[in-house]
């Protein structure tokens, strides 16, 4: 049974002399003449055939079933309107709501319906206001440190012998040397031997700085000689003969004295740097003894070393001056 409409009859069934029985539901069946027609909505039963031969009336029922399924049709047409409003309701609300949630972070409305400017949130009030510029210029590079390390009027820093010889002791990867004794003096002639004090005094010498560090029996000394400017530092290389006076003390006795000993020279910039490295015992250095090479090694690359951290660190901080005020 749908939407209200009419039962369908029952089967047929032959009793006696062929007359309908009784129906499933509803009262006895009337001559389908006799009993008028009923609305739609109020028919309980479909009527009954009228024909002598008792067949049913297939067209009645043909029409009743067409005029339930017109109102099947209009129902859902009308289910289908009504849903179709809902949703535009819906649709409708949603969209005025959305709207209010923009308008309120938009601002709020006036009474004519303009909508005022949000609260200041920090932009400048003019947007044609000119953007801040930016040099496209370059910075100029760092200076390098051997700018400060040619010249005397560029290599203003104090210079300690504790700077340049720090500490009591000194690593070189896994050999470690034990520091003795450091001194500094302005009379570079006498600490020069067997010529080397007379060459340093002729291109101008101005302070020699000396240290000596000793490992397994073997002792060095380094002198660092300062000069005005690189030239006269790199000829007094040149012209170096004999070598550096040995420093004895805190601990160390003399030595490469009135023996062999293995000499060296050396300039970075305006600084020229000399070894003299031998058995602390007095014994002979010869060109197999590889642990006194080694020791004058070690000895002349930190030294390099340090006098270029000079330079390096003058350098860096002339880099930083404008940045700082000069300070």
């Amino acid at each position: 049974m749908s939407f209200g409409g009419p039962q369908w009859p029952q089967d047929p069934q032959q009793q006696g002399g062929g007359g309908f029985g009784p129906p499933t539901h509803g009262d006895p069946y009337q001559p389908y003449g006799e009993q008028p027609a009923q609305p739609y909505a109020q028919q309980q039963q479909p009527a009954r055939p009228e024909t002598d031969s008792h067949t049913p009336d297939w067209g009645a029922l043909a029409d009743a079933s067409a005029a339930r399924h017109r109102r099947k049709r209009w129902l859902l047409a009308g289910g289908g309107v009504l849903a179709t409003g809902a949703i535009a309701t819906l649709v409708a609300v949603a969209v005025i709501s959305t709207s209010k949630n923009d308008a309120d972070r938009a601002g709020t409305t006036t009474g004519s319906g303009a909508a005022t400017a949000p609260a200041d949130d920090g932009l400048p009030a003019d947007p044609t206001a000119p953007a801040p510029s930016f040099s496209s210029v370059a910075p100029p590079p760092p200076p390098s440190p051997m700018e400060f390390l040619t010249t005397e009027e560029k290599d203003r820093a104090p210079l300690d012998p504790g700077d340049l010889f720090p500490g009591k002791k000194l690593t070189m990867g896994d050999r470690v040397y034990q520091k003795g004794a450091l001194t500094s003096t302005t009379n570079c002639a006498a600490v020069g031997k067997d010529g080397l004090g007379a060459v340093l005094q002729k291109h101008g010498c101005t302070r020699v700085i000396r240290s000596t560090y000793t490992r397994d029996g073997v002792a060095v000394t380094v002198g660092v000689a300062l000069f005005k400017d690189e030239a006269a530092a790199q000829k007094a290389k040149e012209e170096a003969r004999g070598g550096i006076l040995p420093l004895a003390g805190a601990g160390v006795n003399d030595f490469c004295r009135a023996t062999v000993c293995l000499r060296r020279s050396n300039a970075l910039g305006r600084y020229a740097y000399f070894t003299q490295a031998g058995f602390a015992d007095g014994r002979k250095v010869t060109k197999e003894d590889a642990t006194v090479f080694k020791t004058s090694d070690d000895l002349g690359t930190f030294t390099f070393n340090q006098i270029y951290a000079r330079g390096r660190a003058q350098a860096s901080a002339a880099a930083t001056a404008p940045a700082t005020g000069g300070q």
